[in-house]
């Protein structure tokens, strides 16, 4: 009769470890089955916010308002420095243009904000999309200071994209990589012109 007994009571423990571990696992997969949805979701909505500003900055560069926001500068030879978007853009109003260049450092500068600002009139403007959506922009700008092709690259899906300052009398090419934005929502800080 023990031996019955301990044989039914040790069925009944191995049952319902089988089905604990059968109900933990079925919780398991729902918790993963949940985290990917939420994951999904979530890449969803983020795709969905990068396409719109896409779209706002098309719409931005096809008004010819726009900047650039930069959050790094690239010079000739491939060196580069981190600097602060509000003050190193590039922004385009209507024909004038706007490139400002400001280091992070405790210096002033001629535009009083650390760097250089030069304007000048936008000229020989183009705009092409590639076959995959990307954007192609490009103008001439010409003032006090500054005679230069300015291209700016941006990918499809994203406001993201670069701006290439090429000068016309030299190769010393400078790049702004930042946000593209329409200019009535930049958050920038204009220094004094040359």
């Amino acid at each position: 009769m023990k031996r019955l007994i301990s044989i039914l009571l040790a069925m009944t423990l191995a049952l319902s470890a089988t089905y604990a571990q059968q109900e933990n696992s079925t919780a398991k997969e729902q918790e993963k089955s949940e985290r990917q949805k939420e994951k999904e979701q979530k890449k969803a909505i983020r795709e969905a916010q990068e396409m719109a500003s896409f779209n706002a900055a098309v719409l931005a560069l096809n008004n010819n308002s726009f900047v650039l926001e930069a959050d790094r500068v690239e010079f000739k030879r491939g060196t580069f420095i981190n600097v602060v978007s509000t003050t190193n853009f590039v922004m385009q109003e209507g024909k004038e243009a706007t490139v400002q260049l400001s280091f992070n450092g405790a210096a002033i500068g001629p535009n009083g904000v650390g760097g250089l600002t030069v304007e000048g009139v936008v000229s020989n403007q183009e705009m092409s999309t590639d076959k995959n959506g990307n954007i192609h922009y490009s103008f001439m700008i010409n003032g006090t200071g500054i005679s230069a092709t300015i291209t700016i690259r941006m990918a499809k899906g994203s406001n993201y994209c670069t701006a290439t300052v090429t000068p016309n009398f030299n190769s010393n090419r400078t790049s702004f990589t930042g946000y593209l934005k329409p200019r009535k929502g930049a958050n920038i800080h204009k220094g004094m012109a040359l």
